[in-house]
């Protein structure tokens, strides 16, 4: 690297003498990432479910056993397998199942209604579909129906306990057995392990369809490919120092980028354990923390919120867990300052997406972030190792933004994805000359620091998940008595921002806001549905008949 480049990437002085200034570039797929994990640590635990462990040997013969049922059903090489669970062991057996086959997964989100998941079934094409038993009677089992889907296999959150009862473990109802589905831990005793039915996987194969609204429109599957999960599932083991010895709470959601590469990929790089409960509860966490001693995690602030604000908090002894980062939306300082003076932990920040699978920003292990003076931001951090950060103008991104300014972050490396699912327009949209155009906008400090101050579009962050307005404006505009509605995001405590529906109403039409939220709960999953509503005669529009949603925003901004 030249000394111009040096001087340019000031950020580097920021970094740890640990921390090199670029990682290798992958040469391994996920799959060699995971037998190397199993080759050194076959008998320590890869997962622990409550108080289940279970062998990265275990792991592998019932991952491989998945492989050779997918063999069986002709399903291989960039076929999609769409995974509708929760944060159960079953999770990554499939994972690590559809990898050996070459195939690709399809993380879903299990908050998605009917028609969420019909879309991104559809969508994605995917052929077998693995869900909760309670999902899939639920939700699950029309959207499959009227699907291109194949094989539909159900697995219970129980299946893979050693003993119960479980105190800890949240309700999941009875065992069900559908005429219609394979039972997974059924299958996977009756298939036998066969390795000739594995198949070479490449760095750069797609292994994931992240689904993500980006900065435009309805969900696109952002294709990341098993070399950018390794190349970041290492930027966790070598910024976090992780290894054996470490063991790393998963509180993020498996479907979640989040969870996928700071949880699954980074424990298989640091070889050690993955600390499951199903679904986040703070007191159930708040236990396992003090029973389990896990050391490190990536959360949303929300998580962090529940575990400080629990009548627990106060009594249980968190302290192992001194690599603690938190992303997906802002941290206001003052919370981040009470954690720490309530539980002794400080929470670094960290920022990324779904198409730079997972970090490109961190504030350095043991550093404490800067606070912005202009706007009290809290800094998401340094560029990590191999990304490229700027910020460009947000008229047009062929300029750079001038210096001390805001602008739009734009980043390239081995961490950003290959592009989106069929969508090669929306690809092309999304890059300029090479560097991906993130929608968000911030600052840069003399030091390299980023500060992320606003977005560029409309999109809406809800506890790190992004809604995109019109997809809960199109579910309004179902109801009779709609006649216009703008959403917007509006600042809350807890989420960071919730969802704000502006109604107008047709003339002689009544409805009470309980009844649009109720409309909108039926309909979207519960992140998205509009916790406030606010009736209104018109809307404010632009000369060619567009919603003003700034300013909505304004007249909802604190004063």
């Amino acid at each position: 690297m030249s000394l111009e480049d040096c001087v340019a990437h000031v950020w580097y002085r920021q970094y740890p003498p640990w921390v090199p200034r670029t990682l290798p570039l992958p040469e391994r797929s996920m799959v060699e990432v995971f037998a190397e994990a199993v080759a050194s640590r076959a008998d320590a635990p890869a997962i622990v479910y409550f108080d289940t462990r279970i062998s990265w040997a275990t792991l592998d013969d019932l991952s491989t056993r998945f492989a050779s049922a997918l063999a069986g059903w002709g399903v291989g090489h960039g076929d999609r397998v769409a995974l509708f669970l929760q944060n159960v062991p079953q999770y990554l057996v499939v994972l690590y199942g559809s990898w050996k086959r070459g195939a690709i997964a399809v993380p879903l989100n299990p908050m998605l209604k009917h028609r969420e998941l019909r879309y991104h079934l559809d969508d994605s094409g995917a052929r077998v579909l693995v869900v909760l038993e309670s999902l899939y009677a639920d939700v699950a089992r029309e959207a499959a129906k009227r699907s291109r889907i194949e094989r539909v296999v159900t697995t219970h959150e129980r299946d893979m306990l050693a003993a119960e009862p479980v105190p800890d473990m949240p309700a999941g109802g009875p065992k069900q057995v559908f005429a219609d589905t394979d039972d997974l831990l059924e299958l996977l005793a009756r298939t036998a392990p066969q390795q000739r039915r594995l198949r070479p996987v490449a760095p750069d194969d797609v292994c994931a369809l992240g689904y993500t609204s980006g900065t435009t429109g309805e969900p696109k599957g952002a294709m990341s490919t098993h070399a950018n999960f390794v190349y970041n599932a290492d930027f966790y083991r070598t910024w976090m120092r992780l290894d054996a010895g470490d063991a790393i709470l998963g509180v993020a959601p498996l479907f979640h980028i989040t969870g996928m590469v700071a949880h699954i990929a980074a424990a298989a790089m640091a070889q050690c354990p993955l600390i499951l409960a199903c679904r986040f509860d703070a007191g159930v966490t708040l236990r396992l923390i003090e029973r389990l001693r896990p050391t490190m995690t990536v959360a949303s602030i929300t998580v962090f919120l529940a575990l400080m604000n629990h009548p627990d908090a106060d009594r249980r002894d968190l302290k192992s867990l001194q690599k603690c980062y938190s992303g997906g939306a802002p941290i206001a300082p003052g919370v981040a300052d009470e954690f720490e003076r309530r539980c002794g932990i400080y929470i670094h920040n960290i920022y990324g997406l779904t198409e730079s699978t997972s970090p490109t920003h961190a504030v350095p292990l043991g550093a404490r972030a800067p606070v912005d003076p202009a706007t009290g931001a809290l800094s998401v951090g340094v560029p990590i190792p191999g990304c490229d950060s700027k910020l460009v103008s947000l008229e047009d991104p062929a300029h750079d933004a001038p210096p001390g300014e805001a602008g739009e972050i734009a980043d390239r490396g081995p961490m950003l994805f290959a592009g989106y699912w069929n969508r090669p327009q929306a690809t092309a949209a999304a890059f300029h000359d090479g560097w991906f155009l993130t929608g968000d906008v911030a600052t840069v400090d003399g030091d390299g620091y980023f500060y992320v101050v606003d977005r560029k579009k409309d999109m809406i962050n809800v506890s790190g998940y992004k809604v995109w307005p019109r997809e809960v404006e199109d579910v309004l505009y179902q109801h009779p008595a709609v006649r216009e509605v703008a959403v917007i995001g509006v600042p809350d405590e807890y989420r960071g921002e919730t969802v704000k529906a502006c109604i107008a109403l047709k003339p002689g039409a009544g409805a009470s806001a309980d009844e649009m939220v109720a409309f909108c709960r039926e309909r979207l999953a519960a992140y998205k549905y509009p916790r406030l509503i606010e009736f209104v005669d018109e809307l404010p529009k632009t000369a060619t008949g567009k919603f003003l949603r700034r300013a909505l925003r304004d007249k909802n901004a604190p004063a």
